[in-house]
């Protein structure tokens, strides 16, 4: 389909997609994800012990934290805020940890925390999407790890996850928006599914105009189509995972 995207992408594109698992050593999950500019680093570890309200229960958690590096996007923001909560970072922190908990039997892991730790490296548009897809991939492998050392009382990981985001700019309905679509957007949404494609979030926002049901629909069938992708290229990196 004819568009005036960037890079002369139809709408129903995802920018191209990167994904490098062991990008660092340390840390038993750790993945370097690309979505066309955006590049985020995502690592899974665990630590023993669990929240205090999950202290009388025998389950495990899995939890996220999302952070822009300071030169991440034009400019520089500031490490230290003054004291003053980041809101978008907790916003987009949460939706990772609710996103990826969605997926996991909890009750597999025994009094274990799995942290997921995801970082901007660079911004270009879509970065808590990017973040929840490395993410996944990052966990997979903190989980293959924790089960080589006999951690886990049962596989916890019960599918996949993805995220894509999708918009409306300049009438069009178009996917994985970079960030001078995202600026410009009439709405915009960010889209969460399992592999069973059923929708884990749906955070949408009219920034100029309302949107009917039926723009809303075509919306969410091409974040379907993206997301279809995006499993495919999860499951191509994983390969076949081995269990302890």
């Amino acid at each position: 389909m004819a568009s005036n995207r960037p890079l002369g992408r139809g709408p129903d594109e995802l920018r191209k997609i990167t994904i490098t698992r062991q990008f660092t050593e340390l840390p038993p999950g750790s993945v370097l994800i690309e979505f066309g500019k955006t590049r985020v680093l995502c690592t899974a570890t665990w630590t023993d012990g669990v929240p205090p309200f999950l202290a009388t229960m025998d389950q495990g958690w899995l939890t996220a934290e999302y952070a822009m590096i300071p030169a991440a996007g034009t400019g520089r923001t500031p490490r230290d805020r003054g004291g003053k909560t980041d809101g978008r970072a907790v916003e987009i922190q949460r939706l990772i940890g609710r996103s990826l908990r969605a997926i996991v039997d909890l009750g597999a892991l025994p009094r274990k925390t799995i942290w997921l730790d995801c970082d901007v490296l660079q911004a270009d548009g879509g970065t808590r999407c990017a973040a929840i897809c490395g993410a996944y991939v990052a966990l997979v492998d903190c989980v293959l790890e924790m089960d080589r050392q006999k951690l886990l009382k049962r596989w916890p990981v019960l599918g996949a996850v993805g995220a894509v985001s999708v918009g409306v700019v300049s009438g069009e309905p178009r996917l994985d928006l970079c960030y001078t679509e995202d600026v410009d957007a009439e709405v915009d949404a960010n889209i969460v599914m399992n592999d069973r494609m059923e929708f884990l979030e749906v955070q949408a926002t009219s920034e100029k105009k309302p949107l009917a049901k039926p723009g809303l629909d075509s919306l969410l069938a091409l974040a379907e189509g993206g997301i279809q992708k995006i499993f495919a290229l999860q499951k191509q990196t994983l390969g076949a995972v081995k269990r302890g």
